[in-house]
């Protein structure tokens, strides 16, 4: 269902069973045990990183308060893990999901963080604003998106930010037909129902869209993520053009996309047609959506959103002369590959975030040392030696930021 039948009011019936669906399927399938996902956070660079992906313009800290909006059955208690030193409040309609949520904040003793039984609609029953609010797979199952979005700005501090993430529709095509299958032929979210599908889905025609999904996405490993994503009463997807007018209408701006590179003109297999089409007259947004567009298999949207008026958090840009005093954080999920090369190449960089198999950047012998020196405390104009001249030091860094290989602290 795309973000055009919005408007459609739901039938009385459907609220209820949406309720009673995340009753009887919390999603995320329910997990005791943080102890990884907070070692993995452990590591001061990773918590840097991610909070100047946020604010590259604010000085880095860790006490600020949180709100995860529609926590599912863990996401609340591991940002409470994943920052220590913040105020964590989680929220969600679906009473198991608050309930699993706090036996997490028991076992782990997660006293930063608050759990409460509430839908996003109603945040500011909270009392308070957040410096962060984190909505990701939940606006897409309201009754009424904007209402709720609009509900969340209006608990954001004027210079927070969002990270939202809603679906988008043409990776998803495979899901929105078995969805339909499933309702021509009533196989409704009960356990039969479930098992009865997981037999059919074994017997799907080769080629059909949602095979490949099936065999890689996490989305379909369980028998309450198979549910969530083909049982699901109510659902539906923005394109890129539809996301960034969902955003305008709730009183937010575009920041950036949490991962970059795949609707970037510079990475990949954009950069490779964009040698032969006038795609760099495109304004940045209609350069998202033809890179969704050719892409084909986005199956959703991350992004940064700040309130319309905010502007604690300057733009990244290489036009002027202020890059030399960004200072460059290496991202966390990155890996060099030093094995088979490209001809001339020391190494290829790959964020292990990323799904699309063309995006990789690879790096001469003299960027390889250059990325290795990238401290996160010294500026680019800081680390480039004399040799290297300001407009190659330039492109690099530039290049790096484009791959999701580096954010920036600008805050100086």
């Amino acid at each position: 269902m795309s973000s055009s039948e919005n408007s459609t009011p739901d039938p009385p019936w459907v609220a209820a069973e949406v309720q009673d669906f995340y009753e009887r399927y919390p999603y995320p399938p329910p997990s005791d045990d943080l102890d990884r996902y907070r070692k993995r956070w452990q590591e001061p660079r990773r918590r840097r990183a991610d909070f100047h992906l946020f604010w590259p313009g604010k000085r880095y800290h860790e006490d600020y308060s949180i709100l995860v909006a529609g926590c599912g059955t863990s996401q609340a208690a591991k940002y409470a893990v994943r920052w220590p030193a913040a105020r964590v409040t989680g929220i969600d309609f679906s009473e198991a999901s608050v309930r699993h949520t706090a036996q997490l904040k028991d076992k782990h003793g997660l006293a930063n963080l608050m759990v409460r039984h509430l839908p996003l609609e109603r945040a500011a029953d909270l009392g308070t604003s957040f410096d962060q609010i984190v909505c990701t797979g939940v606006l897409h199952h309201l009754a009424d998106p904007d209402a709720g979005l609009v509900a969340l700005r209006n608990v954001l501090k004027p210079d927070g930010a969002m990270h939202l993430m809603v679906y988008a529709p043409y990776g998803r095509t495979g899901v929105y037909m078995l969805q339909e299958f499933c309702r021509r032929i009533g196989v409704r979210a009960t356990d039969s129902g479930i098992r009865d599908l997981i037999v059919a889905l074994r017997a799907l025609p080769s080629g059909h869209p949602l095979e490949r999904l099936l065999r890689e996405s996490a989305d379909f490993r369980s028998e309450s993520a198979l549910a969530d994503a083909l049982l699901n009463p109510r659902d539906r997807a923005y394109s890129v053009p539809e996301f960034f007018e969902f955003l305008a209408r709730s009183g937010l701006r575009f920041a950036r996309w949490v991962r970059q590179a795949p609707y970037s003109l510079h990475c990949g297999v954009m950069a490779r047609i964009g040698t032969t089409l006038p795609l760099g007259q495109l304004t940045p947004g209609d350069q998202s959506a033809v890179a969704e567009l050719f892409r084909g298999t986005m199956l959703r949207h991350s992004a940064v959103a700040y309130r319309d008026e905010h502007t604690a958090s300057p733009d990244i840009t290489f036009a002027g002369d202020d890059w030399p005093r960004y200072i460059p954080i290496r991202a966390a999920d990155t890996l060099a590959v030093q094995e088979r090369l490209p001809p001339g190449s020391a190494a290829v960089l790959i964020n292990r975030a990323h799904t699309d198999t063309d995006i990789y950047l690879p790096v001469e012998a003299s960027e390889w040392r250059l990325l290795q020196s990238v401290d996160g405390q010294r500026t680019i104009g800081e680390l480039l030696p004399p040799h290297v001249p300001r407009d190659v030091g330039r492109a690099f860094f530039e290049r790096l930021w484009w791959h999701d290989q580096i954010v920036f602290d600008i805050s100086r």
